[in-house]
């Protein structure tokens, strides 16, 4: 069983005048990962002068609306003079096209906002002030929200009289008669009224001011669009130009930001960091020749490593594989990682994951589904983000899901497409029959009793899952030098002989007919004994004293606690995988179902049923399913081992965006 990816700390003596092209060769090889935390959470403000080039180019982007989706740090080169020559050049032949731009809108602003408020008065035409003059007349204008005019007109009913301004409404004039002032007032604040102060003599706009505002804002509009078409063509003219500087300078950006966290003389950097073996020897080497034999490395395995050996400090995990296996990592991760020198779970994940799914859903087509969506996630013809690096899973799955179609004879929740195969199949072995495996439950007893072997399949399946993980559990315990641990308890070798031993007796006496003898009580005796007092016993085989930590009674009390937990554990485990026959019988089911309803409707409306029903199949039940799948392997089989997570290996990289990298 391999391993995780072996690693060795790497210490970097790096001179002032290299360390540019150093940390730009690790970030791009992605195989060094700081020893510390260093750099983490953003780091210090970067006042490098890059970083304010950086800064004012992608503000300049960003005012031009240039898409740098597509921008990434491949053949990126360092910044020289000249190209903070040229970014100044072309920040400053920007300068004044934003200030003509940014001086454009504003006068639009300006000037709509004046031939607003002259609108909303245009049908203003008697004099304010003889209106005021009217003793039983109480007058009042401003601006109002117009979404709440009606609200207000429902409120003050017939109390006042509320006429709106121009056509946004957002003026209003609001007139109640002398004594019923107060309360309009009040219903006014309510609703957010802002009064304006009117001259005297005020009549309203005359229609020529109108016009010539109206004029005034056509022509500041021009103005807009004019500097619009200036900032569009200067784009098409250097956006190129501007975005191969925007990356060149992030990059430098990053670095400085990288060096300033670094521990450093005047004249040397320092770096230390961890690299897995099988690269260190290349990494060294390739340095060497970069700095022209001006820079000092030595390297260390974990074992000499003082932190790791006083356990503060654990080595970073990489798992290395093929692309299939290595689409799997992720699950793996996002539960938690190995430790160092464990074994490596992925092989087991992809396979049992796969497994898993394609007897939970089994359909030749909707697998053939599947299938191509990973052929064309790989080939990258589909883009769906972070998902094309799980292509490979999703062939997988697909594949499966293809092969127990086979042996259901569905395809696409049709039973009949796939007769002539199944029963050329199944006559080569015998009498031929319509399915090779048939799923749908129906009343009779050979039916009946083709089901309850498909769950005791599903549960033999289950017993291997957990024994792999309680293997890898022995496994990893005795490659770190615990002897007790491998042993003793409900997840080391006691508990493996009683799951096991349990298991081969119920085989016995089902398969068998055979009667429990005293042997087998002894045996699952014995090993209950050393799972439920395993503590006492693992610090005994490791040297930790004392034996008995809290006493007879606590002792006593946990391992009662144990015995049952043990026994629960493996039974609940075990029962646990009945779900996946469960779900092999509930897609058949659903299959026919489908099937049933496009016969009953027929035609092109059947075809729509069959078509929909599918649809719906392949993207619910396969997320139902796969989260299932998922699980299965947290709950059954992680929890069988991993009882202490690691460090995952997370190395440094330069990525466009990622302003101080990854450190």
């Amino acid at each position: 069983m391999a391993k995780t990816t072996e690693m060795r700390l790497v210490e970097l003596m790096v001179l002032k005048q290299d360390i540019d092209s150093v940390l730009l060769y690790l970030g791009r090889s992605e195989c060094f990962q700081f020893q510390s935390s260093l750099g983490q959470g953003g780091g210090e403000k970067n006042d490098s002068p890059e970083a304010d080039i950086y800064k004012r180019l992608e503000q300049a982007r960003s005012f031009l609306g240039i898409d740098d989706s597509g921008v990434s740090f491949d053949d990126v080169k360092i910044p020289g003079d000249e190209d903070a020559a040229a970014a100044e050049n072309l920040l400053q032949s920007l300068a004044d096209l934003t200030k003509r731009d940014f001086d454009a809108h504003e006068n639009l602003k300006k000037v709509e906002d004046a031939y607003a408020e002259a609108s909303s008065f245009s049908n203003l035409k008697q004099s304010y002030s003889e209106l005021e003059k009217l003793s039983f007349l109480n007058l009042r204008v401003g601006k109002i929200n117009p979404d709440v005019l009606d609200e207000l007109k429902f409120a003050v009913g017939a109390r006042a009289i509320i006429v709106p301004l121009g056509d946004d409404k957002t003026k209003i004039l609001a007139a109640s008669s002398k004594k019923g002032r107060f309360a309009l007032d009040t219903e006014l604040g309510r609703y957010g009224f802002v009064p304006l102060e009117i001259p005297k003599d005020f009549k309203g706009i005359p229609d020529d001011i109108l016009e010539t505002l109206k004029a005034q804002k056509d022509e500041a509009q021009k103005a807009v669009d004019e500097v619009s078409r200036e900032r569009a063509n200067w784009t098409d003219a250097h956006a190129e130009k501007l975005l191969k500087l925007l990356a060149s300078f992030a990059l430098a950006s990053q670095l400085r930001q990288t060096e300033s966290l670094l521990e450093s003389t005047q004249l040397v950097y320092r770096l230390t960091g961890w690299v897995p073996a099988a690269s260190c020897l290349e990494v060294m080497k390739s340095l060497d020749s970069l700095t022209e034999g001006r820079i000092s490395a030595r390297k260390y395995k974990p074992e000499e490593v003082p932190g790791v050996l006083a356990g503060h400090e654990k080595v970073p995990v990489r798992l290395s594989r093929g692309k299939f296996v290595s689409a799997f990592q992720r699950m793996i991760f996002s539960y938690g990682s190995p430790l160092y020198g464990t074994i490596d779970p992925t092989p087991f994940v992809a396979v049992f994951f796969t497994l898993l799914f394609g007897i939970m859903f089994g359909d030749a087509g909707q697998g053939l589904v599947f299938f191509i969506l990973g052929l064309l996630l790989a080939k990258n013809v589909v883009k769906l983000g972070g998902w094309n690096k799980f292509a490979p899973i999703f062939i997988g799955i697909g594949t499966a899901s293809m092969i127990m179609g086979l042996l259901t004879g569905e395809f696409f929740a049709n039973e009949k497409l796939l007769e002539p195969f199944e029963r050329f199949v199944t006559g080569l072995f015998g009498e031929p029959r319509n399915q090779i495996l048939p799923m749908m439950p129906q009343s009779n007893p050979e039916s009946i009793k083709r089901m309850f072997m498909f769950f005791g399949f599903s549960i033999a399946v289950g017993f291997v899952i957990n024994s792999t993980g309680i293997v890898i559990n022995i496994a990893n315990n005795f490659l770190r030098k615990r002897l007790g641990k491998a042993l003793f308890g409900k997840s080391g070798l006691a508990g493996a002989v009683f799951f096991w031993y349990v298991v081969a007796l119920a085989v016995r006496v089902a398969a068998l007919g055979h009667k429990p003898q005293i042997f087998d009580w002894v045996v699952i005796g014995a090993s209950l004994f050393f799972c439920a007092f395993g503590e006492p016993f693992i610090r005994l085989a490791d040297g930790e004293r004392p034996v008995i930590e809290n006493g007879l009674f606590s002792l006593v009390i946990e391992a009662i606690v144990e015995l049952l937990e043990t026994v629960i554990t493996y039974l609940s485990n075990s029962i646990s995988f009945l779900r996946v026959g469960a779900f092999a019988l509930a897609h058949a089911v659903l299959g026919f179902i489908i099937l049933t309803m496009s016969e009953m409707v027929g035609g092109v409306g059947g075809i729509a049923v069959t078509v929909l029903g599918n649809a719906i199949v392949v993207v619910l039940e396969g997320m139902i399913v796969a989260i299932q799948a998922i699980r299965l392997q947290y709950y059954e089989f992680f929890s069988k081992f991993f009882n202490e997570t690691g460090r995952e290996f997370e190395p440094y990289k330069l990525e466009y965006n990622k302003l101080g990298g990854s450190l």
